[in-house]
C-alpha cells in the first residue's frame, strides 16, 4: 500500500474511531477487551494473500486439531498451555506444535492431547479456552513459546504487528497445510484499528480464530471474530493484556 494511502487511512479512521471501531458482540450484555483489526477488502478469519512464514520465525505456533484436523491458530505460552480461543473447543482436541506445513506431522513428537481448562468467558463468539497440554511440550529449536504483555499493556500509535495462521485463502474454502503470515498497523484508541502494511487485501477470516496478533515479539492480542466476515468493519481482537494477570496466575500454579 503507498505510504500516502496509508496516511490517508490512518487520518479517515482518527477521525472517526468509534464509528469504525467501538464493535461489541451481540451476545454479551457488558463490554470486553477487543482490539479491532481494520483490513480493507479482508474476509473475516482467514490469512488472504499472507506470505509462506520461514521455518524458524514463530516458533510458538500452534495447530488446534479436532480428530487430527485443523480448526484454529493457537500460541504456545510455557511448555504446558496453549492460548486459543473459547469458540475453538471441540471434541478430542489435540494440539501440533514444531511444524509449519501441516502435512509435516510427526504423531509420537508434535501432537500433543490437551486437559481442557478455564474459559475466562464462555460466549458464541470468543474469549479464551486455555488448554493444558499432556505432556511438557519439547522445546528446541522448532518449538518456543512466546511471551504475554505485562497488565494493562498500551500500544503505541502505528505499531507494526502481525498476524499468522493457517486459514483458507478464500471464504468457505480450505484451511492452508503451510502457515502464512500478513503486517498490519495498529491505530489504538481505547479500542484499537490496524491497516495492512503492504497488501490492502490481507486479513483472516475462517481458520485463523485463536491465533496471536504479535507486536513487538509479544502476543498482544487473540484473533476473535469479524462480523459476517464483513471487509467493511474491522477485524477483532481479544486484547491479551487484560488477562496477562490470570494467565500468570495460570503458569505457576501450573493447573487451571
Amino acid at each position: 500500500m503507498a505510504q500516502n494511502t496509508i496516511s490517508a487511512v490512518h487520518a479517515y479512521i482518527e477521525s472517526r474511531p468509534m464509528d469504525l471501531c467501538n464493535i461489541s458482540s451481540p451476545s454479551l450484555s457488558t463490554p470486553f477487551p477487543l482490539i479491532p483489526l481494520l483490513t480493507f477488502a479482508a474476509h473475516g478469519t482467514e490469512i488472504i494473500h499472507g506470505k509462506k512464514v520461514p521455518d524458524d520465525l514463530m516458533l510458538y505456533m500452534a495447530s488446534v486439531q479436532n480428530n487430527k484436523a485443523h480448526v484454529c491458530g493457537g500460541f504456545l505460552i510455557s511448555e504446558d498451555f496453549v492460548v486459543t480461543a473459547a469458540h475453538c473447543d471441540k471434541p478430542n482436541l489435540s494440539v501440533v506444535l514444531g511444524t509449519h506445513n501441516l502435512k509435516k506431522v510427526n504423531d509420537g513428537t508434535m501432537r500433543y492431547d490437551v486437559t481442557k481448562c478455564n474459559l475466562i468467558c464462555k460466549s458464541l463468539t470468543v474469549f479464551y479456552l486455555h488448554p493444558q497440554l499432556s505432556r511438557k511440550a519439547q522445546l528446541n529449536e522448532r518449538v518456543s513459546p512466546i511471551q504475554i504483555p505485562r497488565a494493562e499493556m498500551k500500544l503505541k500509535a502505528k505499531t507494526k504487528c502481525r498476524l499468522a495462521g493457517w486459514g483458507s485463502a478464500k471464504a468457505n474454502g480450505e484451511v492452508s497445510n503451510v502457515l502464512k503470515i500478513a503486517e498490519v498497523l495498529v491505530l489504538p484508541n481505547n479500542v484499537t484499528c490496524a491497516v495492512s502494511v503492504h497488501n490492502p487485501k490481507t486479513g483472516f477470516c475462517k481458520g485463523d480464530s485463536g491465533g496471536p496478533l504479535v507486536c513487538g515479539g509479544i502476543a498482544t492480542g487473540l484473533v476473535s471474530f469479524n462480523r459476517s466476515c464483513d471487509p467493511d468493519v474491522p477485524m477483532v481482537y481479544t486484547d491479551v493484556s487484560k488477562y496477562a494477570s490470570w494467565i500468570r496466575k495460570v503458569l505457576k500454579q501450573k493447573k487451571c
